[in-house]
């Protein structure tokens, strides 16, 4: 059994509680609590902007820990492009913040309701895109997921995270002018 710390407690917090408890884990959803206790795996369940705040409070809190970005760090002023550098990704940056975590992004390309009802679009399987640079921290998170209904698919390294994010904010577009639901997106067939 895992303990698993997610900062947020909306939708896409919500839909990983119950995978991760339904795996057989632990789960603390975190909202602005004053000194919160993390468990060895941490997700950033959270827009992009609050990661700032929760990084400089919890920098030495996150030390040996696994970081799960999930953000998508979209430019809400434009909506028409990504907040991050175009050779760099939030991963990225996160990472470069709190060298002593274990940083991995996932999630970001599932909608709360394909995390939930673990179809996409009640067809498809849905599968979470896995990048890092730590292999033995992408095994611990992929073991966690055993048991929860969702499948797990490793692209590669933390560089990686920037497909990744354009790929989560093309699907986000898409669904902001209703041309997919959010109960749809993207699946993967194998």
């Amino acid at each position: 059994m895992t303990n698993i710390s997610i900062f947020g407690k909306g939708n896409m917090a919500q839909a990983l509680q119950a995978r991760y408890e339904e795996a057989g884990h632990t789960v603390t959803l975190i909202g602005h609590e004053a000194d919160a206790v993390l468990g060895s795996i941490v997700i950033l369940a959270v827009p992009y902007s609050a990661v700032e705040d929760i990084l400089e409070k919890y920098a030495d809190s996150l030390e040996n820990k696994i970081l799960v970005d999930m953000t998508n760090p979209l430019n809400f002023a434009t909506f028409d492009d990504l907040a991050v550098p175009s050779d760099s990704s939030a991963a990225a940056e996160i990472a470069e913040r709190v060298p002593k975590a274990k940083v991995v992004k996932a999630f970001n390309t599932n909608f709360a309701a394909s995390l939930a009802t673990k179809k996409v679009a009640d067809t498809a399987d849905t599968t979470v895109l896995l990048a890092g640079d730590d292999t033995a921290a992408k095994a611990e998170f992929t073991d966690a997921l055993t048991g929860s209904g969702l499948t797990v698919l490793d692209v590669g390294s933390l560089k990686r995270a920037r497909e990744l994010e354009s790929f989560g904010f093309l699907q986000l577009a898409l669904a902001v002018q209703e041309k997919i639901p959010f109960t749809g997106g993207f699946a993967l067939y194998k």
